[in-house]
């Protein structure tokens, strides 16, 4: 039976608990990508996400049979939380099956509507296998959170208004993909509509489900998921919104966790609002469908690119790690492990070549005799500048290794650069504070005695405005009395660690 989606879409139920949400102009961004860039803002619904339109369209055409006895669903937040404010106001039953990696952030959001919560298995996958046995033992009607016809039409809703809203020439909309409903709905009420308009899927490179499976022509399963968009994490797309997708999409562009980490960023200064992973995917496939254009020397300017901002529910104890990803993803900053001389003097000269630019972070352990490895993050302007940095470090002899896209690096290794050295004779540790600007890092290192050799070093720049350095210094007992003189002169807040027990057991 074919079905007849511009019609569903156009009498979809959701204004009963959805609102018609902003399409708006992201000043900052656009000015940076030469383009118009539009945020459709559907983390400003009541549950903070798009999802609720196709889960309130679905069951507010249920029969009053189905109603009375009630909706499970699985979810991994969103879609729970829509399904539980709709079950709300029908006043109906509803039992939520949830991965058990779902942020307590939408755990509690659907505890809160009311709705029963079922935690099961590793991703919705899991969860939805889950909630297929409780449907039949329980005799409950099951809502799916994307390959339902009419869940794909209440999702649709989002299309017609952003058309209703932007009358002008639209170049492309950027969907994030996890099973396929929002893009599915968005691209037949799009392409009935308005065909020129290209219909753009993102997805993430860890939970692709939907791009290898148009790429082979069949759904694709994924064995695993990556978690951090949790959003999307789907292994195997819908049966209905693969058969939509082929049809309408025109692209899927693929970004990686930095991208994401970037986007969430970019969305921030120009909304002063924090989106989830999810939230953010089509925002960071937009960029990277103009920096892929200008890479093949078909740059794309002045075009309206309209990206959909569908999700708002971000754990608050991420934000540690979005605020230092961001900076890789938007090529701000490039992180390095170079190889130094263990000699008076290197220690400096390399600080030197590093010249004006803003030092991110720098951690050096003193390691043997004749070299010392330091693991340094440079603030850059471009993604071409890393490859320089490195060509101008081993033009003046240093060894240098380029981690700027490498994962252990950024998530690990930067953190547990260091040890106990047989070298660190007559050390002393000093934690120092300093107002934070750019080069306050050169003035700090040229405050110092030349003769008082360097053996640890850790400071990272996070954009406070306030630096922060731990630095290890072999100072000789008869040269105490200078020592003690430095530090009253220096006009920084400093700390003497020597004594602290976390010193004495790990450096």
């Amino acid at each position: 039976m074919t079905i007849d989606y511009l019609q569903k879409i156009l009498t979809a139920r959701v204004y009963d608990v959805a609102i018609e949400t902003p399409l708006e102009l992201a000043p900052t961004l656009s000015e940076r990508m030469d383009n118009q860039i539009y945020f459709k803002r559907e983390d400003m619904q009541s549950v903070f996400s798009f999802k609720l339109r196709g889960a309130y369209n679905k069951m507010a055409n249920l029969t009053p049979a189905q109603i009375k006895r009630g909706v499970i669903c699985a979810s991994a937040g969103n879609h729970a939380q829509g399904v539980a404010l709709s079950a709300s106001r029908l006043g109906c039953r509803a039992v939520i099956v949830m991965p058990t990696t779902t942020p307590p952030v939408k755990i509690e959001a659907v505890k809160a509507r009311g709705g029963e919560v079922v935690l099961f298995g590793d991703s919705y996958t899991d969860a939805y296998q889950h909630a297929l046995t409780l449907e039949k033992k329980l005799k409950l009607t099951f809502v799916h959170p994307f390959d339902d016809p009419d869940v794909i039409a209440g999702q649709g809703t989002i299309a017609m208004e952003i058309l209703r809203q932007h009358s002008g020439p639209i170049h492309a909309i950027f969907v994030a993909i996890g099973g396929g409903g929002l893009i599915a709905g968005i691209g037949a009420y799009v392409k009935a509509v308005r065909p020129e308009i290209k219909v753009i899927g993102v997805q993430t490179t860890d939970s692709d489900a939907m791009a290898r499976s148009l790429k082979t022509g069949r759904r694709v399963t994924l064995t695993d998921v990556g978690l951090f968009s949790d959003g999307t994490a789907v292994k195997l797309v819908g049966e209905e919104t693969f058969r939509l997708a082929r049809q309408y999409v025109d692209d899927i562009i693929v970004v990686d966790t930095d991208a994401v980490c970037a986007a969430i960023k970019d969305v921030f200064q120009d909304t002063r609002s924090i989106l989830e992973p999810a939230g953010a995917l089509a925002v960071a496939g937009a960029k990277e469908y103009v920096e892929r254009a200008r890479l093949a020397k078909k740059p794309i300017r002045n075009e309206t690119l309209v990206t959909i901002a569908c999700g708002a529910n971000m754990n608050f104890d991420r934000l540690g790690f979005v605020a230092e990803r961001a900076e890789v993803g938007e090529a701000r900053e490039a992180v390095f492990a170079v190889t130094i001389p263990e000699e008076r003097g290197s220690f400096r000269r390399f600080c030197e070549l590093i010249g004006p630019r803003s030092v991110t972070e720098f951690n050096y352990r003193i390691s043997n005799e004749k070299e010392a490895h330091v693991f340094v993050g440079i603030q850059i302007a471009n993604r071409s500048e890393p490859d320089r940095i490195t060509k101008n470090f081993e033009k003046h002899g240093f060894k240098t290794l380029d981690l700027t896209h490498d994962e252990l690096a950024k998530l690990h290794i930067r953190h547990l650069v260091g040890g106990k050295s047989p070298l660190a004779h007559d050390e002393l540790l000093y934690r120092f504070e300093f107002p934070e600007r750019p080069g306050a890092l050169m003035r700090f290192l040229d405050s110092m005695a030349p003769n008082w050799n360097i053996s640890l070093f850790h400071y990272r720049n996070q954009g406070s405005d306030v630096g922060r350095i731990l630095v290890g210094l072999q100072v000789p007992k008869k040269e105490m009395k200078s020592f003690r003189a430095f530090l009253s002169t220096l006009g920084y807040r400093y700390w003497d660690e020597s004594d602290n027990p976390v010193y004495k057991l790990f450096l």
